[in-house]
């Protein structure tokens, strides 16, 4: 791209890819193990970079590294090394590159609970014992690797709760390169959005306010029908707005699959964007036709 992101936004919606994990499987990929896609950074990364081309060719403009789930401490429990880790990390910059060539790149964060492979990204239980300097210190190699590889923006997503999104602050300041902040969230039943541990989701997101690289924020992984209060709780943060929700099915830890129906509305993301959204795409269990039916419904 010849201007930067930030600069892209100013001027209107930019499109996001969808689910890679969810492209990967519907082309034949087993995605049901630990790693989820990381695993085809090694095993076939061939793979990854088709997956990307398809996002590419329905309209996203920015293609999202398949490194989600793909942290030092993942591949170690496969018996990858941690040098062995951190280059495959910079390699899912490459593929992206490779398969979406034109495209903005982020560098898929995703939080310490993904790397439990517990579904527990979508409660935050375990921020009561994993404090913040250890959930910075989980964090740090995988951001400073995406951003030496020459990412783009860091996607910091998916986070449940208030301390992991501090960690994630406080590590942002390093690694030189632009970052959005990504909560997944859900409503009460007063319409309040809150993060997956219960917290204000406004109040989570005024964190961000005044952190300078920060370019956006606001959520994924979550039901469509509840990204407009999330948001409106985003606002707080002063920045630019994303949103990118699942496909509204609910995703079973335990026998590690989805369940339920759903599907992003593309009528929807209109509204998403007067109400600031600047990036929108979809998450798990969205493929090139939703992103496709989403640009033609923004226009971009």
């Amino acid at each position: 791209m010849t201007s930067s992101l930030p600069a892209a936004l100013a001027a209107g919606p930019v499109v996001l890819d969808g689910g890679l994990s969810t492209e990967l499987e519907a082309r034949g990929h087993d995605v049901a193990s630990a790693l989820w896609s990381a695993r085809l950074l090694r095993d076939d990364p061939g793979a990854v970079v088709a997956a990307h081309a398809a996002f590419a060719a329905a309209g996203a403009r920015v293609a999202t590294t398949v490194s989600y789930q793909a942290t030092v401490e993942g591949f170690a429990s496969v018996g990858v090394g941690r040098d062995e880790a951190l280059e495959l990390v910079a390699r899912s910059v490459r593929l992206a590159r490779e398969g979406a060539p034109g495209s903005w790149v982020a560098g898929s964060v995703g939080p310490y609970g993904a790397a439990l492979a517990d579904g527990s990204e979508y409660t935050g239980a375990y921020v009561a014992e994993v404090g913040v300097d250890a959930l910075r210190a989980f964090h740090r190699p995988r951001m400073a690797a995406l951003a030496e590889a020459g990412a783009d923006v860091l996607a910091c997503e998916t986070l449940p709760a208030a301390a992991e999104v501090e960690a994630v602050l406080a590590e942002a300041t390093t690694p030189g390169v632009p970052v959005w902040l990504s909560l997944t969230t859900v409503v009460d039943g007063d319409g309040v959005a809150r993060t997956r541990r219960g917290e204000p989701a406004a109040e989570v997101f005024a964190m961000a306010r005044g952190v300078a690289e920060v370019v956006a924020v606001g959520v994924n992984c979550t039901d469509p029908a509840g990204v407009l209060p999330a948001l409106e709780a985003a606002s707080a943060a002063g920045v630019p707005l994303v949103a990118y929700p699942n496909s509204g099915e609910a995703w079973d830890a335990g026998a590690r699959r989805w369940t339920g129906t759903g599907e992003v509305p593309a009528e929807d993301a209109a509204a998403w964007v007067a109400a600031g959204a600047r990036l929108v795409g979809g998450c798990c269990r969205v493929g090139p036709a939703g992103i496709a039916a989403l640009a033609g419904a923004i226009g971009s």
